[in-house]
């Protein structure tokens, strides 16, 4: 059986191949797609593939007859049309819990970088000026409000966190209805009410349709004018020029991202001009730890799958048989 990588930036694949091996399965090295078309053009004789932000679309689906199973290389699904995969048998599988420390950790570093004016004091020193003037007001964080947009596992890892610096917490998620609190003691409030009382808004929602461009003008316009937004999860949560024209009339302080619409970042890009804003090079998932699993549990899945086992992680069981 044949499994490929349509594109991956992880580096040498010693790691994937030696599960492939384990499972008598081989992986050639990643094909780089970013097409539909290259997709479809290496996709024809697979049974399975691996895939990390390549396009797996309906028609790349009907062009491989025996796929058998579509393995992400990471948490978001969102360049693979499941509804397609699950009409047609094929597997998706994810691994959603590879980086939630590390992405709660960089929520939590952009946070603090902004809240204590830590990058633009560092940017202000290194020019020669050694004073308080480029961050005041600074605010303490004690009894600062931190709220996270979803309550899933990074999510409520970053809650969590904040809330051991000394951030007070909220959240908002439809799956959890307003005025509960979840089991961690995270009480649940209406996406409005977050945006209106929280200093800090966190991003911990998946890209589908019902969230693209949930952080627009008129989110960003219900934040505090001190508030400060950070967005570890997907790009297009964000409406980008909605908040470019936010941090330079300052409608919010500032904005802390390692996701983008567009990935790379484009040289040049206007928010790159903006100081009230840091950005990291979506960078939230790393450690060497999860990238070990990151390289390895999607090879993983793919192989249960051939093999006929049930996999780790599947967002649709029910095309495998009983």
């Amino acid at each position: 059986m044949k499994i490929v990588i349509l594109d991956s930036n992880l580096g040498a694949i010693d790691l994937e191949q030696n599960i492939a091996a384990r499972y008598g399965f081989q992986i050639n090295k990643p094909k780089q797609c970013k097409t539909e078309d290259e997709v479809i053009s290496v996709i024809h004789d697979a049974d399975g593939v691996i895939v990390q932000y390549a396009p797996v679309t309906r028609k790349a689906l009907e062009s491989a007859p025996n796929l058998k199973v579509v393995s992400e290389y990471g948490v978001g699904v969102d360049s693979i049309d499941i509804a397609a995969c699950t009409e047609k048998g094929i597997a998706v599988c994810n691994v959603p819990d590879y980086s939630y420390q590390e992405v709660s950790d960089q929520a939590i570093a952009l946070a603090l970088s902004l809240d204590r004016g830590v990058v633009s004091l560092d940017k202000q020193i290194r020019s020669g000026n050694y004073g308080l003037t480029t961050v005041k007001p600074l605010r303490r964080i004690v009894g600062r409000v931190f709220g996270v947009v979803g309550l899933g596992r990074i999510a409520r890892a970053a809650a969590l966190k904040a809330r051991g610096i000394g951030y007070k917490v909220l959240g908002t998620d439809i799956a959890f209805a307003c005025g509960t609190t979840t089991d961690d003691g995270i009480p649940v409030v209406t996406f409005d009410e977050l945006l209106t009382q929280s200093d800090v808004v966190s991003v911990h929602v998946p890209l589908m349709d019902a969230t693209k461009h949930l952080i627009n003008a008129v989110a960003l316009s219900k934040m505090k004018p001190e508030a400060i937004l950070i967005n570890t999860a997907r790009g297009g949560v964000v409406d980008t020029e909605a908040l470019i024209e936010a941090l330079k009339n300052k409608t919010i302080r500032g904005a802390g991202l390692d996701v983008f619409e567009t990935e790379p970042l484009p040289k040049n890009h206007p928010l790159t001009a903006l100081d009230n804003v840091v950005l990291t090079p979506h960078a939230g998932y790393y450690s060497e730890e999860s990238l070990y699993e990151l390289k390895t549990r999607p090879v993983e899945n793919a192989a249960d799958v051939l093999a006929g086992k049930k996999p780790r992680n599947i967002l649709n069981p029910s095309v495998l048989k009983s």
